[in-house]
């Protein structure tokens, strides 16, 4: 595990990394769906446009 002092967190934090497509991995998404985890990308397409139209809210 590494530690950082706050100087070099604050460099870290403000280091601008730039990738080309060829350095980029998908990132699989899970969601929780009738009590279990489960990863979107093993949904059907159905579920999947289900999953990509829900809105994320507040509740007071």
């Amino acid at each position: 595990m590494t530690h950082f002092s706050s100087t070099e967190h604050t460099a870290v934090a403000n280091a601008t990394v730039q990738l080309t497509d060829a350095e980029r991995q998908p990132c699989e998404v899970w969601t929780r769906v009738m009590g279990y985890h489960r990863p979107v990308a093993s949904f059907n397409v159905g579920k999947q446009g289900e999953h990509h139209e829900r809105q994320f809210f507040n509740e007071k």
